[in-house]
């Protein structure tokens, strides 16, 4: 399998846990008597040390539904993981991953504040994996950024940068679905097929649409757009591996969180209005007039499905 560019999630994705058969080759090793460690056929360096030694992974918006599970999952494997948060100063959130299972031995939280990109940079060193997960949903006063995609995609440029400095492997980006509609370019009607060539156009309008929604589809678009960027530009000197995973409407349990998450309160809007009122039930119909249908994934199918491009080669 090539990675690189972007995949779609609105289904199961199993959780794959192979590592690249280079690496799977240092159990067909053996020692001579003189302990000269023999393999056949010559291994990546870096794929040899990415054995033996702990795996490091950097997971943004750390405290978030999606975030906090990944974490649990990565700390369960014997992953070291680095986890950002806006405010380490927020105690709610920081006990939230603190609870987790080995968090004392393995994880590290930084602070990092998508309308202060360089503090991300910290979280980043250090680590083979990126997992980018942040993303902002209100606007912020005071900063350099007049809205939350100029944020959204400042960070997200930054991230990448990090990254090729840092010597990251791969960087694997959680994009959503609302920037892939299979709509025209001139709004009269839906492609044939939904595939990975599918951009929503920024320029048209929708029903449902509101400010609040529309902000959100031009920062995810925008910000997988930068991102990508970064995976096909190795002629170019600043070549890294990336993933894009286009994820649907997500629900699901997660014990972790004191409160009921965005994603799952919209699956219920249509029958009960004490958690987003009037305006959840509009961004259901908001998705569904992106794409016809509303994708829908399990939490935990996306978790794995993160795991899944982590481990191949």
């Amino acid at each position: 399998m090539t990675i690189g560019g972007r995949a779609r999630l609105v289904g199961h994705a199993s959780n794959v846990t192979n590592r690249s058969s280079e690496a799977m080759a240092i159990e067909k090793c053996s020692l001579t008597s003189s302990s000269k460690l023999i393999v056949n056929p010559p291994l990546n360096l870096s794929l040899l040390l990415e054995w033996f030694l702990p795996i490091k992974v950097c997971v943004t918006g750390g405290a978030g539904y999606i975030a906090s599970e990944l974490i649990g999952k990565f700390l369960d494997e014997g992953y070291t993981v680095h986890g950002t948060l806006r405010n380490l100063g927020d105690a709610s959130k920081v006990d939230i991953l603190k609870s987790l299972p080995n968090a004392n031995s393995r994880l590290l939280l930084f602070q990092a504040n998508i309308y202060n990109p360089i503090e991300f940079q910290h979280a980043i060193n250090g680590c083979q994996y990126v997992f980018h997960l942040a993303s902002p949903l209100q606007h912020t006063e005071g900063y350099q950024f007049k809205n939350t995609t100029e944020a959204a995609v400042a960070t997200a440029k930054t991230i990448a940068m990090s990254c090729v400095r840092s010597g990251v492997r791969r960087l694997i980006y959680a994009a959503a679905i609302v920037s892939a509609s299979p709509l025209k370019d001139d709004g009269s009607g839906y492609k044939d097929s939904m595939d990975e060539t599918c951009w929503t156009p920024l320029s048209l309008s929708a029903n449902f649409s509101d400010d609040h929604l529309a902000a959100y589809r031009d920062s995810k678009t925008l910000s997988e757009k930068e991102i990508l960027s970064y995976g096909s530009s190795i002629e170019e000197g600043r070549g890294l591996e990336v993933v894009t995973l286009g994820i649907g409407l997500v629900g699901g349990d997660n014990t972790l969180l004191s409160y009921t998450p965005r994603s799952v309160a919209l699956f219920i809007s249509h029958l009960v209005d004490k958690v987003y009122g009037p305006y959840g039930y509009k961004a259901l119909k908001y998705l569904e007039e992106l794409g016809v249908k509303i994708p829908i994934v399990h939490v935990n199918d996306v978790c794995d499905a993160f795991i899944f491009y982590l481990n191949q080669a």
